[in-house]
């Protein structure tokens, strides 16, 4: 094999490697796809074809996030309180359709702590033990909830008012929680 086809096979190769190595893996990048994919549902096409609408558009979509998402706003500049700023790393890709993991791979390649969001494990209430739960698990439901529990100083305290409040927020009526 004369040294041009080694030196072509031998780029062809690398590539494919650099490609691969920097695609995501299953599970990556979990909380920026959810969250684009959620933003960009709420889109209507008008929206979709203009960048700057899209930023716009985002900030809003960011005001109401919690949690991993808010993290998420946070990191890409979509609250006010964001130290730095890449929407358009967002609101240009989504203008030409391309889909949330691409727009989250490219992401990745230049802040990769985007990337390292992961969504809290999922809980069933209904058949998890509460009292096995540690007391911050116990308060993150009810802050999930939107709701307080006003003197509870203890894990008791804490059982009780969710046991009181799971009625609520049981069956269609809230959506699942995150732990």
């Amino acid at each position: 094999m004369n040294s041009t086809r080694k030196l072509i096979l031998g780029t062809i190769l690398c590539t494919l490697f650099f490609t691969l190595a920097n695609s995501l893996k299953e599970g990556d990048c979990e909380v920026c796809i959810a969250t684009i994919n959620k933003f960009v549902d709420t889109l209507d096409e008008a929206v979709k074809k203009e960048p700057k609408k899209i930023e716009d558009q985002f900030r809003k979509f960011c005001k109401g996030s919690k949690s991993k998402e808010n993290r998420f706003c946070y990191y890409l500049g979509g609250l006010e309180e964001s130290a730095t700023g890449s929407l358009g790393e967002i609101s240009k890709p989504i203008s030409y359709h391309l889909p949330a993991d691409k727009i989250c791979e490219k992401l990745k390649k230049k802040d990769a702590q985007i990337c390292d969001l992961k969504f809290d494990k999922q809980i069933d209430l209904n058949t998890v033990d509460l009292k096995k739960l540690k007391v911050k698990d116990l308060k993150k439901i009810l802050s999930d909830w939107d709701e307080t529990c006003d003197g509870c100083l203890e894990k008791p305290d804490f059982i009780k008012r969710i046991e009181e409040l799971k009625p609520k927020y049981q069956g269609g009526a809230a959506p699942k929680k995150e732990l």
